[in-house]
């Protein structure tokens, strides 16, 4: 009995043509006469799966197993080659694969009665020493040298819905003006996205947001609103309100409408949270709750540090940087697809664990063969206790 590997069963989540119509769209393998686009992505998502420390161990790893590159579409390779194809190709055909799976399992996993909640959020990622300070020395901060990661999390599924990279010097409120909004939405982040012209464009696109106002933040009170009896000692205050000025930063202030004020108690904490949003209909418990979700894209991000590879790089130069991340977010894609598409009730680093651990195995064969041995063990029992009976 014939049956892949669990490493050809996940990159059905990216079929070979949909990733050809990828390149061609680019015409990225005009110039490409071995070493293909296809044969790059494979070997940078092997890396991630089987946690290679360095070019070294990934060409041998990957080379012990070509019997098994016929059925992959690929073929051996250089660990000079791959350096090449990451210090020298651009990662515009990683960042459409990455942004077409991201589409795929929102798709998939997304139940249409759930509210759309995305979650806004940078991590960065520290990048320092030889090769790396002559490019990210310039745009460092006092506290990060490397780069960022923007994302935008889709609560329902858990899955990144935008993405974007940035140096460690940039605003993150000068990315959050290039997330794609849309209708009847829920937008949550933190105090750092604060920028009164990015919420009249949420407002303007129909949804709504929910963040934390500044503490420096003007605001004049029009209305306070009475707060659920289940919720006194944790609702401290629930106002309608006004930004008070008009050009705050010299720069004029679009915002006009009323906005929710809700000061939230946190035990063990000096002050209160006070909450921004433009809901002026759900309860103020209500937008706490969802405040508090905000903490899935710190989970998130954690998870990806932890059990993908984006602290060792395979190379130093930004754009070998951006292809290793952006292989990251493919593998987190495909193994959410492989979990979903077999209905596996484990936790993903559950599933990833099992796809590392039998990775060019082919599992369903192995069981063919176990079930054939355990009858044939049985009917060697059968036959020897008539023998002796």
């Amino acid at each position: 009995m014939f049956s892949i590997t669990s490493f050809q069963e996940l990159m059905k989540g990216l079929p070979r043509s949909t990733f050809d119509r990828l390149v061609e769209r680019r015409n990225a393998d005009k110039y490409c006469k071995g070493f293909r686009h296809w044969d790059h992505v494979v070997a940078m998502i092997y890396a991630q799966l089987s946690e290679a420390p360095g070019l070294r161990s990934l060409e041998t790893g990957f080379n012990s197993h070509r019997n098994h590159h016929y059925h992959l579409g690929t073929d051996c390779i250089k660990r000079s080659t791959v350096a090449d194809a990451n210090r020298l190709r651009s990662d515009v055909v990683f960042s459409d694969a990455a942004m077409w799976l991201m589409g795929q399992v929102s798709r998939q996993l997304r139940r249409d009665t759930q509210e759309l909640m995305y979650l806004l959020d940078s991590t960065s990622l520290t990048l320092k020493g030889r090769e790396f300070d002559r490019w990210t020395r310039e745009n460092r901060t006092r506290n990060t040298q490397g780069i960022k990661l923007h994302v935008l999390l889709d609560t329902a599924t858990e899955i990144p819905n935008w993405y974007s990279f940035s140096a460690a010097n940039v605003n993150d409120v000068e990315l959050a003006r290039l997330v794609p909004l849309k209708k009847n939405a829920l937008y949550v982040f933190d105090k750092g996205y604060t920028d009164f012209r990015w919420w009249h464009s949420i407002d303007q696109a129909g949804s709504h947001f929910v963040t934390r106002f500044k503490r420096n933040a003007g605001l004049r009170i029009e209305s306070e609103r009475p707060i659920p009896a289940e919720a006194n000692g944790v609702v401290l205050q629930d106002q309608i309100v006004r930004l008070k000025h008009r050009n705050p930063g010299g720069r004029a202030n679009p915002y006009i409408k009323p906005l929710r004020c809700v000061t939230i108690a946190r035990p063990g904490k000096a002050t209160p949270l006070v909450l921004a949003t433009n809901d002026l209909e759900s309860t103020a418990p209500e937008i706490a709750q969802r405040y508090k979700e905000r903490w899935s894209i710190e989970l998130f991000f954690k998870w990806i540090k932890q059990h993908l590879k984006i602290k060792k790089f395979l190379g130093r130069t930004e754009n070998a940087v951006r292809i290793q991340v952006l292989t990251a977010l493919i593998s987190y894609l495909l193994v959410a697809l492989y979990k979903q598409r077999h209905a596996l009730k484990t936790s993903l680093w559950e599933c990833l664990t099992l796809i590392r651990a039998t990775l060019f195995q082919r599992v369903k064969t192995e069981a063919s063969h176990y079930r054939e041995r355990r009858r044939r063990e049985r009917n060697l029992a059968h036959i020897q206790s008539r023998l002796f009976a």
